[in-house]
């Protein structure tokens, strides 16, 4: 009952937030007249529009449980890994190896993050994948770009697939006096990984100056990245009352998640600007594709689950 509640009372926090910045959006509609002014007003609707459409699909899966969620993550990984793979040097040769992915590998995964078993879903991709797929792509005879190829796919399967399963994967999670709460655990990464992406967004424009790494991502400025960081802390340590942690790891954990978001968040900007493009798709509105709305979180969610169970789980 308590989950309930808590999750209740989180989710009428994001829903306030999300009817207040809805008002915010429709007055700046009604008040902007410029033509640039006009395009960013129209933006940022989108953006909030699409954060309605994120917040209740995700909501309904997290109140839904264990099988919904894991479901849900699946096909995320899915869209997100077709995503990458159409910048990729792949070849029609490589069917049976993309053939492989999408329809054993992928499944496979979540399969046994469903089934809470952590003993094999931690090395599916690094060991059998890592096996089998150039073995496939070497059979295909087709040995030009044969590195690339398989490094490409390969690489799109740890991020896309491997990396993205470790968030329902927090729901195996066996940790003394937590039990049956572990959906609350998923809420605080999501929540802070995200948080922390708009708040250095928000920093950035209000303060930004210096550039981080302007050839991988310009709109990153070093103020955006330590206000954002500082305020998405602050806000994690103050849901630590939703997490098994003390309130010293609850910040700890938040300010370590957000650093591997934010590096992560350049690392996939890095293999955009070697494709020459700005967005992986246009999959969700105002946001760009889905691997655009995950790149942070794919890099934090690993790094939080293996911490969680060296710290606390049994």
């Amino acid at each position: 009952m308590r989950t309930g509640n808590d999750a209740f009372l989180i989710f009428s926090g994001i829903g306030s937030v999300l009817v207040l910045a809805s008002l915010a959006g429709y007055i700046l509609k009604m008040r902007v007249r410029q033509a640039a002014g006009v395009v960013t007003v129209e933006n940022l609707n989108a953006r909030i529009r699409g954060w309605w459409w994120i917040t209740a699909i995700l909501g309904g899966a997290l109140l839904a449980g264990r099988a919904a969620v894991v479901v849900l993550f699946a096909v995320i990984s899915f869209v997100a890994l077709r995503e990458f793979l159409t910048q990729t040097a792949v070849r029609s040769a490589d069917h049976p190896a993309l053939l492989a992915s999408f329809l054993i590998f992928l499944p496979a995964q979540y399969i046994l993050v469903g089934l809470g078993r952590d003993d094999l879903f931690v090395i599916t991709v690094p060991l059998f994948c890592f096996l089998a797929l150039p073995i496939l792509i070497a059979l295909s005879g087709e040995t030009k770009d044969f590195l690339p190829r398989t490094a490409e796919l390969l690489w799109g399967l740890s991020v896309c697939v491997y990396f993205i399963s470790y968030v329902p994967a927090v729901l195996t999670l066996r940790i003394p006096g937590y039990e049956g709460r572990e959906v609350l655990l998923i809420m605080f990464l999501i929540l802070v990984v995200q948080a922390g992406d708009v708040l250095q967004y928000v920093w950035g424009k209000l303060l930004g100056r210096r550039k981080v790494a302007p050839e991988l991502s310009p709109s990153k400025t070093v103020e955006g990245l330590l206000g954002g960081v500082a305020s998405a802390t602050a806000l994690g340590t103050g849901l630590w009352w939703m997490t098994p942690f003390s309130i010293l790891q609850t910040a700890g954990m938040a300010f370590v998640i957000l650093l591997a978001g934010f590096l992560g968040g350049l690392v996939m900007s890095a293999i955009k600007r070697d494709r020459g493009i700005k967005d992986w798709s246009q999959f969700i509105s105002g946001h760009g594709g889905m691997l655009d709305r995950l790149d942070s979180l794919c890099f934090s969610a690993p790094l939080f689950f293996h911490l969680t169970r060296w710290l606390l789980a049994g």
